[in-house]
């Protein structure tokens, strides 16, 4: 760490990044030296000891700080909290000690605080509602004790996650959880929280994922979370809950169901996730019985009913209807099938995972060297290419950034913004972002993507320009899947315009960027240009925002099923 001490004469240093070395010491007591221009500090994941020295607070303009993964201990500084453009905190597995900053809520402009797997004790205090663009909390595996501050509910924006786990909190899980609408990830398991679940968790409808397991929660499990129709993963094991597992737990989208040592009693449902013996968990409740045969549950006792005779007029009259009723509803359904298809990826339930991190070197080796063979498509600030990533070989699609085009720079900086907001199904699944240099020492973007293997609309809709135009129709798209098609993006639009935290205008909606998942489920995707509707409503701003999206474009011939679309996405005012 000797070099550091030089990096104080550095008067217009803005990046500062020595991550995922071997760098060994201690950190210097400098830091309060560095240049006031200073917006990006990471020096995690190498072997960095001692106490974090004072000083981060003079760096006024420092919007990133990331420490995890070294070997820091002591306490918290206390002058963090002066940095008041601070967005994103992580100090996440190290051995600091010590009280959370009382006044934790002067970071206002926080959106990514990640404090796990620490020495950390005491409360969190209730200042923590003043952090109101906070995105992901996560505060797991420390000694914090005390009860969860209702001001944390408060904040609408908290959508990634919330994880509290392998604490000391106590008491009740406050009823105003059903303000965090958005959440996708609520982990507050191996505490000693008691009390009935809140019913107000059923207002939660972006849930994914929520682990309440290891606490002292009883009583029955409340029927709105029948509500949460995004839930994947669901874990209520070791606690004191009680009465039957109710049956709408059958119609959730639920891949993962731990019910195991509780209290519950009577027949275990059979359909759904239920179906699926290794998906689902009911040992240490005694008094279960029936399900699925896997289980080995006894045989329920059911008492003999005598039956009724019915009359012939009756038997027919009711035979007749349901008849109907049967016709009526299976062509209802056989035109409506697509709309019950489910999402393939479940979201990395701790916050290090969702914030997958790759360098240059790791894209550089995933798509071969950027290579021809593996280019699939061309845009206006960059190339896409496929790529493998990972041990697993995941199939990803790697968008690098043409960072000498005019525009690319502040391109990949829209897209990012727009993706910390946006989580919706008809949406391209973003991974992860990369900004480093590569190995000529130049700068490089880039933003890993979801692979979506059907190609995009504008494929499908030239896929062979030697055919005459009702052929290729006729052929590639018809009358189902062009409605499919249209239903998907239009919910795509309603989410951005209407639903979302923040809405936003996508501004180059277009065939090419409307792509297909392995199900044929349309997405869409590139938000390079995309805008929050706050500012193109700014007075301002909109006279400078001019025109926006593919210059000289129209709706090619064969594309009359998206003009009502586009249409919409010009006057996102439109109800």
């Amino acid at each position: 760490m000797d070099f550091f001490q030089s990096l104080a004469n550095c008067s217009n240093l803005l990046k500062l990044n020595f991550m995922d070395n071997q760098f060994k010491g201690k950190l210097p007591n400098v830091l309060g030296n560095f240049s006031t221009q200073l917006n990006f500090f990471s020096m995690g994941q190498n072997f960095i000891f001692g106490q974090i020295p004072l000083g981060f607070g003079n760096l006024v303009n420092l919007n990133m700080l990331e420490m995890g993964g070294d070997e820091f201990t002591g306490t918290i500084p206390s002058d963090i909290v002066n940095m008041r453009k601070l967005e994103n905190l992580l100090l996440n597995d190290n051995r600091l000690s010590g009280t959370l900053p009382s006044n934790l809520g002067n970071l206002t402009m926080i959106s990514i605080l990640s404090l796990a797997n620490n020495r950390l004790q005491g409360t969190i205090a209730s200042s923590i509602g003043n952090c109101q663009n906070l995105l992901a909390l996560n505060l797991a595996q420390n000694n914090l004790s005390g009860t969860i501050p209702k001001q944390l509910f408060a904040i609408s924006m908290l959508s990634i996650s919330l994880s509290l786990a392998q604490n000391f909190f106590v008491g009740s899980l406050p009823s105003k959880v059903g303000n965090l609408v958005h959440l996708v990830d609520l982990d507050i398991s191996e505490n000693k929280l008691y009390g009935e679940i809140p019913s107000s968790l059923g207002s939660c409808t972006g849930l994914e994922h929520l682990n309440m397991e290891g606490n002292y929660f009883q009583g029955e499990i409340p029927t709105s979370l029948s509500s949460l129709r995004s839930i994947e993963g669901m874990d209520l094991s070791r606690n004191n809950l009680s009465g039957q597992i109710p049956n709408f737990l059958e119609k959730l989208s639920l891949r993962f169901l731990n019910l195991s040592f509780n209290d519950f009693q009577g027949k275990v449902p059979a359909k759904g996730v239920f179906s699926n013996a290794t998906a689902i968990s009911v040992v240490g409740n005694s008094r279960l019985c029936g399900g699925n045969s896997e289980l080995k549950l006894p045989r329920c006792l059911t008492k003999q009913v005598k039956k009724r005779k019915w009359s012939f007029a009756l038997t027919m009259v009711i035979t007749v209807a349901c008849v109907l009723l049967v016709v009526t509803t299976m062509s209802y359904f056989l035109f409506y099938w697509h709309k019950n298809k489910r999402k393939n990826n479940s979201l990395e339930s701790s916050l290090g995972k969702s914030l997958l991190k790759v360098s240059y070197q790791t894209l550089h080796k995933a798509t071969n060297g950027f290579s021809l063979a593996n280019l699939i498509g061309v845009g206006s600030f960059g190339s896409v290419y496929k790529g493998i990533l990972g041990e697993e070989g995941s199939i990803v699609a790697v968008k690098v950034l043409n960072l000498q085009r005019r525009g690319a720079a502040r391109s990949f900086i829209s897209e990012c913004e727009a993706w910390k907001n946006i989580r919706h199904r008809n949406l391209v699944k973003i991974i992860t972002s990369c900004s480093s240099i590569d190995f000529n020492g130049n700068d490089f973007k880039a933003l890993v993507y979801e692979f979506m293997p059907n190609g995009s609309l504008e494929n499908w809709l030239h896929m062979d320009l030697e055919m005459d135009v009702e052929e290729v129709e006729i052929q590639n798209l018809n009358l189902v899947q062009r409605i499919s098609i249209a239903t998907d993006v239009a919910c795509a639009l309603d989410y951005l315009h209407h639903r979302c935290p923040m809405p936003i205008v996508h501004c180059d909606l277009k065939p090419s960027n409307i792509l297909f998942d392995c199900d044929m489920n349309a997405r869409v995707g590139d938000f390079g240009i995309a805008k929050f509707l706050f500012e193109l409503t700014n007075s301002k701003q909109s006279s400078s925002i001019g025109i926006r999206g593919t210059i000289g474009y129209t709706p090619p011939r064969n594309n009359n099923l998206l003009n009502f679309l586009l249409l919409i996405h010009a006057f996102p005012h439109l109800q």
